[in-house]
């Protein structure tokens, strides 16, 4: 069994005002889209310039706070929402939902796109990248707050979380997100989207290794208290949300390499 490393949540302390590691990780995670934007403007193939690129990171913050509190609230507590509306506006309450972080992020960028009249997909397809570092930074901040721990095991890297009213040795789950849904995701899809691709290919593949990651890792990942399983006594309601983009990478890779190919034959008659 594994030592929780004894980290506090609060990063800074300013008398009543407490800067917690996990808002922290959001703003790296920015940061690092930014960096990351910077170095992918240079492609010849980029639909952003280096001009757009901080509005574009602008809009897609907002899109995943927003989007992110809103699919908390309406896929997962959509009951206490509905006894008292007013609580989707207390966020300091805590509650962000990735599936509608993303959801919010897609509508932010399908919106800029339109607004600095650029291809939709290209747009997205220049995002795709940016958002995997931030998602292994979030599971890193989860982990710090003692929160989404995994369920409990008897393997030698199991951890009891000091927070656990059972005290129970669990699997760090967080650290398996923050390991797939971070790190290999990003290394895959920034490799993928180094040459030019079919438009929508690489969100394909972003929303493909993303959901696949996710739905492995709610294997052993803890489900809600106020949920529990959704199906069959063993799917989550992570899962359940999984399955879409599951689907979904795979039919856009599908269509946009169909279409190049189409297009590719109409050329050459």
């Amino acid at each position: 069994m594994l030592s929780y490393p004894n980290f506090d949540p609060v990063a800074l302390q300013l008398g009543p005002f407490a800067i917690h590691w996990y808002g922290i990780m959001y703003l790296m995670g920015f940061g690092f889209s930014w960096l990351i934007a910077q170095r992918r403007v240079k492609a010849a193939h980029s639909p952003i310039n280096r001009e757009q690129i901080d509005d574009l990171i602008f809009y897609g913050a907002m899109g995943a706070v927003i989007g992110g509190r809103l699919g908390y609230v309406f896929f997962y507590q959509f009951d206490k929402f509905l006894a008292d509306p007013i609580w989707l506006l207390r966020v300091w309450e805590g509650g962000m939902a990735f599936h509608g972080g993303l959801l919010g992020v897609g509508a932010a960028i399908a919106w800029y796109a339109r607004k600095i009249n650029r291809p939709i997909g290209a747009v997205f397809d220049f995002v795709a990248p940016l958002a995997a570092i931030g998602l292994g930074l979030g599971r890193l901040g989860n982990f710090i707050g003692q929160e989404l721990w995994g369920r409990p095991t008897d393997q030698p890297w199991g951890m009891v979380f000091p927070n656990d009213p059972l005290a129970l040795a669990r699997h760090p789950s967080q650290l398996y997100q923050a390991f797939l849904e971070g790190i290999v995701l990003f290394i895959i899809v920034y490799w993928f989207s180094s040459k030019a691709r079919p438009q929508l290919s690489i969100t394909g593949l972003f929303l493909l290794i993303y959901g696949i990651s996710r739905f492995l890792v709610e294997f052993v990942r803890e489900p809600d208290s106020f949920i529990g399983f959704d199906i069959l006594g063993w799917v989550t309601r992570g899962q359940i949300l999984s399955l879409p983009m599951i689907i979904g990478g795979m039919l856009l890779m599908l269509w946009a390499y169909r279409q190049q190919h189409a297009q590719t034959k109409n050329q050459g008659k």
